[in-house]
């Protein structure tokens, strides 16, 4: 079992409800801007039921989801049958059983980062901006409160995440704060999108 994933696969069921309950746009508001309006393809990373990959299908987008949880994966798979979502069993911070030379328009990485200690996120922003396509995004947001019993998360900080994906190539395009979509007591989100530094310099 890989670290990050403890705690999700016996609650899958219950996890797949909760985040089924909430719609994409509403989740996603702050960052809506940053999602291409042509189709275009697109990494959903720790994709979870699947609920943001089958929008992203939805819109028109191709769009790859790796879920590292069968459990979850499997209610992706189920819940979004009708979607044109390729699934992928991998996991941060190597995905290697994406090609190296893989690139996608967006990397969404959604209640993710927080899963990796200080030196898996090191690695993981290198292999995030190693698939990110020239003219790509990456588009993160960052969990922040407390650890629910028997899951395995750290104090991940938006001032760090920047500096990480500084040191691995990315810019920053987009900084954002807001309240849990779920009302939960003591939890808010940052929000976070890069582009590749040498097309911000451009």
């Amino acid at each position: 079992m890989i670290a990050g994933t403890v705690g999700y696969a016996e609650a899958a069921g219950v996890l797949a409800r909760q985040y089924e309950g909430l719609v994409f746009e509403d989740v996603h508001r702050d960052v809506l801007h940053l999602f291409p309006d042509v189709a275009s393809r697109i990494l959903d990373v720790g994709a979870g039921s699947g609920r943001d990959a089958a929008a992203l299908a939805r819109a028109g987008h191709r769009v790859v989801a790796v879920e590292p949880t069968a459990e979850l994966r499997a209610q992706g798979e189920r819940l979004h049958a009708s979607e044109p979502i390729e699934w992928v069993d991998d996991a941060l911070p190597t995905l290697a059983a994406l090609p190296r030379t893989a690139r996608f328009d967006v990397i969404l990485l959604s209640a993710v980062w927080m899963h990796l200690d200080v030196q898996e996120r090191r690695d993981a922003m290198e292999r995030i901006a190693a698939l990110v396509a020239p003219a790509g995004r990456v588009v993160m947001t960052l969990r922040h409160g407390p650890v629910p019993p028997g899951r395995r998360m750290f104090d991940v900080s938006a001032d760090e995440t920047v500096a990480i994906a500084a040191e691995a190539g990315l810019a920053l395009l987009h900084r954002g704060s807001g309240a849990d979509t779920l009302g939960r007591p003591g939890l808010r989100w940052s929000s976070l999108g890069f582009e590749p530094a040498d097309r911000a310099q451009r």
